[in-house]
């Protein structure tokens, strides 16, 4: 087994560090077999699939004990013995098999993924990035992260797929990533976009912005300008789908219609904390000491299977931007704002429910705890003519329930034409 490193494209230089330590290789056979797939990924590496902020990333991949680090910078990615010293910015393992079958075969590493054979941990980002962007798939629909610059901010996506733009909002805390089931449910048919919203993985974080309904909206239709989209199919999940609605009230000849899933809505009970969260306290989110070995134990041990499949990834996903001064700062104020999202009135969240005129469909999950399904009584008063979908699942239909929910969006959303 050699360890030169290997290029990709003959770009890049040899990677300058500290003296390396080799993990060990437990089963010969198996990990050479690993090793000559892992070449083969990182000798097809295609910088136009992936963005990788800050223009470098160590990604390390792991097979029955052996381990190596794919080394992506300038547009070029190399391949190492793994360095126990050093710390990846994600981790992607697999059996040997499964990645000799991710090598062999263009869309072996999504499938690997969604079937849970190769585990993606520490940065979704760049992980699903690097199966895109070593899927030898040129075909202009295929799936690619990239950065956009927008007026306001730099916004991160994910997409695939042709046909009707679909973009996808992801929830409090949560990421593109959240949506990446969506994705690949309904690129065959519309061009499918999932961005992170401005505060969340990797977007612009900035210090002073809103962080409430109108402002993400706004944000959305930036991206939209950006990308030279006239109207799209809005899906939104909890905060993304309060997002959607805002979009659908303030711009609704953007939007073609609305999919809400599970969607955060404004309180109709007392809220008694509402006197304290008129202050300004999310920007203690600046100064507030959050080292990660106090933080992560206690947000794995408040969320049941945090440390198993995808809600290990999404705990990840949250944990990333929560641990940095801005991303906390910009959970508080969402989260906040929802809170403080003013029921009634001329101006309040039911009334003004009412003059969304879009096609529309609600996903309720018969389970969810933060939007309970006795909510759709209030929304069917407002708008006694949108579709409503129950499923049994909680708060997230589209990772919990996927097929259900994409056969539900399927028969909602036309195809394009």
């Amino acid at each position: 087994m050699g360890t030169r490193p290997v290029r990709a494209r003959g770009l890049g230089l040899p990677w300058m560090g500290h003296e390396r330590q080799r993990l060990p290789m437990l089963n010969v056979e198996t990990s050479s077999e690993a090793h000559d797939a892992i070449r083969a990924l990182v000798r097809r590496f295609d910088p136009d699939a992936i963005d990788v902020p800050g223009g470098s990333a160590r990604i390390r991949l792991e097979a029955s004990g052996a381990a190596w680090d794919v080394l992506v910078r300038d547009g070029s990615a190399e391949l190492e013995p793994a360095e126990r010293r050093i710390g990846a910015d994600c981790l992607l393992s697999a059996e040997p098999e499964a990645w000799v079958e991710i090598a062999s075969d263009v869309r072996g590493g999504m499938q690997a993924f969604r079937e849970g054979r190769l585990q993606v941990r520490r940065n979704l980002h760049l992980g699903v990035g690097f199966l895109a962007a070593t899927s030898s798939m040129t075909d202009p629909a295929r799936l690619r992260f990239d950065s956009v610059r927008t007026k306001k901010a730099r916004i991160s996506i994910l997409r695939a797929g042709a046909g009707e733009p679909m973009i996808c909002v992801h929830g409090l805390g949560g990421t593109k990533a959240s949506f990446l089931p969506t994705v690949a449910a309904l690129a065959d048919r519309h061009r499918v976009i999932a961005l992170d919203l401005p505060g969340f993985g990797e977007s612009d974080k900035p210090i002073a912005a809103a962080y409430d309904a109108p402002y993400f909206a706004g944000s959305v239709t930036g991206l939209m300008d950006a990308l030279e989209i006239d109207s799209a199919h809005i899906v939104g999940n909890s905060l993304g789908g309060r997002v959607a609605i805002e979009m659908g009230l303030l711009d609704r000849e953007r939007v073609r219609s609305l999919v809400l899933l599970s969607p955060a809505l404004a309180w109709l009970r007392n809220r008694p904390w509402k006197w304290l969260l008129q202050l300004p306290l999310p920007r203690l989110g600046l100064i507030q000491p959050t080292p990660r070995f106090v933080t992560e134990p206690i947000v794995r041990r408040l969320i049941p299977g945090a440390n198993d499949g995808w809600v290990a990834a999404g705990v990840d996903e949250f944990l990333r931007c929560y641990l940095t001064p801005r991303g906390r700062t910009a959970f508080y104020e969402a989260a906040r704002n929802i809170y403080m999202d003013e029921p009634s009135g001329d101006d309040g969240f039911w009334p003004r429910l009412g003059g969304l005129e879009c096609d529309t469909m609600f996903v309720w999950g018969r389970q969810d705890t933060l939007v309970p399904l006795a909510f759709r009584k209030h929304v069917e008063r407002a708008l006694p003519r949108v579709r409503h979908v129950v499923l049994d699942c909680g708060h997230v239909p589209q990772l919990e329930l996927p097929r259900e929910t994409h056969a539900a969006i399927r028969d909602f959303v036309p195809a394009s034409r």
